[in-house]
């Protein structure tokens, strides 16, 4: 049985990847989800071969059912979670007159709902990983969007704003179990969820995705007596698109 084990989403590129690929280095057991089968399987491939333990599960990350079944085959797996990364998340640009109700639930569903969801889920590992050595550690992804909201994005900086808000309930809640909760708030990141802005910001002078890994091995190595709630990653002097203020 692994001695430290993990759950991350939204695992099969990017930033989920990238934290996936932090906490395997460290030692823990992997149950990575995505919505996409073809590249989680390749995802989990190239952990593997790394010599990680990793278990992977397609499905949809907004739908109950799923997440359930996420949870359900890490406990079965491993038995125990001392890190959940929620970072599954999907993000589109649309003028408020031209809402698509498509993508408006899709958004809600994903970046918010799924993210009780999985708490709720996983509650009783991470309370016991808790108990065990007080650094249970939940990871939510949000976004500059959630600490400012953005014209074309208002749904999405919404939902990322309620991430924020979520996450500091969270420690109010849950810092008697030893479990802590940090949001992450990246700017624009190298992944391919930012392709539509490359042609204005160019791939190199974005936020990598190994800045956000490298802050996860922070998190972890934090003592029991200290918590942070949220990191925010800008890029040097800010960066505004047209139309996006």
């Amino acid at each position: 049985m692994a001695t430290r084990a993990s759950i991350v989403t939204g695992a099969s590129s990017g930033i989920g990847f990238a934290i996936a690929d932090l906490l395997g280095s460290e030692g823990y057991a992997l149950t990575i989800a995505a919505r996409r089968p073809d590249k989680l399987e390749a995802a989990a491939d190239q952990l593997r071969a790394k010599g990680y333990d990793v278990r992977h599960v397609a499905g949809n990350l907004g739908a109950e059912e799923d997440i359930v079944r996420v949870v359900r085959t890490h406990r079965e797996a491993f038995g125990r979670c001392d890190v959940l990364v929620n970072n599954a998340g999907a993000g589109f640009a649309e003028e408020i007159g031209k809402l698509t109700t498509k993508k408006l639930d899709l958004q809600i569903n994903l970046n918010l709902r799924s993210i009780p969801l999985f708490y709720r889920e996983a509650l009783d590992m991470l309370t016991a990983a808790g108990a065990e050595h007080g650094n249970a550690l939940v990871i939510n992804t949000s976004s500059v969007s959630g600490k400012r909201g953005e014209a074309l994005l208002s749904v999405y900086s919404a939902t990322k704003h309620a991430v924020i808000g979520f996450t500091q309930a969270m420690n109010k809640e849950l810092y008697k179990r030893g479990i802590k909760s940090t949001a992450l708030a990246p700017a624009f990141v190298d992944t391919p969820m930012t392709d539509f802005v490359k042609g204005h910001i160019p791939a190199e002078t974005m936020i990598q995705t190994s800045d956000l890994a490298e802050s996860v091995r922070f998190l972890l190595r934090l003592t029991p007596g200290c918590v942070i709630p949220e990191i925010v990653f800008e890029q040097p002097g800010g960066v505004t698109l047209p139309g996006m203020v």
